[in-house]
């Protein structure tokens, strides 16, 4: 680590227009700057981070995704700032150098993800899916009691940002919020009792809406399975939003088909995209977006220069300034 800043190289693949690369030049002071990103991309579903060949040798930072195939190219890198939340391919042992502090985007998509999640929970209160259904068969017909809200509890399984930014939405139309985190101890804004997940057996029949943002993990891998999908109210809608392996697809199907679950809302799937032949797309109580809550539509670009200041300084890492994430901010996301 420390290299000098004249043999440092940053390369830069957000989708910057150039008022944004002139910000992020001046932000990194004296280390060089490699702007690849393409505005033209900037609202597509998913950035990719096209690095050029000769770039990859050089580059001591990298903004971006780059394809983990390419990782053994990148042998001077000391720092990888991900445009997603997820860098469990970056970090498995022996892909990238030696000492590469890694880097992500949470904090970016509480706001964008919860609204979504929030939506998608109305959505399936209201059979509005369904009713979006019928308008397109040109059918006019009742799809049934519908749900609300008030007074039930919202269940919020991995607080994080993106979990306490619902719960705060949940509350805000009378639901009680009950969390589930790994560190029961660790109070989360929006949240009124926190528990470990010890204790998710008890809280799951008393869910009326399960919400959930929890990382990707052995401990978090098929959390919602057969068992525990079956421990909920028939009157339950589940929510996922934060990685697809942590619910058992075919479980899930299996307890929408037999009305053991009013319903579920899934932007994130196992596997993505969703195949064609999943039980799910058929089925008329599951909302399926393709892992697009992360999005904002007016593409409003926020810019934080704390984390190119500090790699441009002699001693490079700044642990307190990096732990903000403060890179960019477009569209929800980094």
């Amino acid at each position: 680590m420390g290299i000098e800043n004249t043999h440092k190289l940053i390369v830069n693949c957000l989708p910057l227009n150039e008022g944004e690369r002139r910000a992020f030049a001046k932000a990194a002071r004296d280390v060089p700057q490699e702007f690849v990103g393409d505005e033209a991309h900037r609202g597509d579903m998913v950035w990719s981070a096209a690095v050029p060949e000769e770039l990859r040798s050089r580059a001591t930072a990298v903004i971006g995704n780059f394809p983990v195939s390419q990782a053994s190219q990148y042998t001077r890198l000391e720092w990888l700032q991900t445009f997603s939340a997820g860098v469990d391919a970056y970090i498995c042992p022996g892909v990238l150098p030696r000492g590469t502090m890694v880097t992500n985007a949470s904090g970016a998509y509480g706001q964008s993800v919860s609204e979504h999640m929030f939506a998608t929970m109305w959505a399936l209160m209201k059979n509005l899916n369904r009713y979006a259904s019928n308008q397109r068969d040109h059918q006019w017909q009742d799809e049934g009691p519908v749900l609300s809200p008030e007074g039930g509890i919202a269940l919020i399984i991995g607080v994080g940002d993106i979990g306490s930014h619902f719960a705060q939405l949940a509350q805000s139309v009378g639901m009680r919020t009950f969390g589930v985190r790994r560190h029961a101890d660790v109070p989360a804004k929006g949240i009124e009792k926190m528990y470990g997940f010890e204790r998710l057996e008890t809280l799951l029949p008393l869910a009326d809406v399960v919400a959930m943002a929890v990382p990707r993990s052995p401990q978090t891998h098929h959390l919602l399975n057969a068992d525990r999908l079956g421990r909920l109210k028939s009157t339950a809608i589940v929510i996922n939003a934060g990685r697809g392996d942590a619910i058992d697809p075919e479980a899930l199907a299996d307890a929408l088909h037999n009305g053991r679950l009013h319903g579920a809302g899934l932007d994130v799937t196992e596997p993505e995209p969703l195949p064609a032949e999943s039980p799910l797309w058929d089925e008329p109580h599951c909302l399926i977006t393709p892992h697009v809550a992360g999005l904002y539509g007016n593409h409003r670009c926020f810019i934080g220069y704390d984390v190119s200041r500090c790699f441009s300084r002699r001693g490079l890492f700044c642990f307190p300034l990096l732990s903000f994430l403060a890179i960019a901010r477009f569209a929800g996301r980094f």
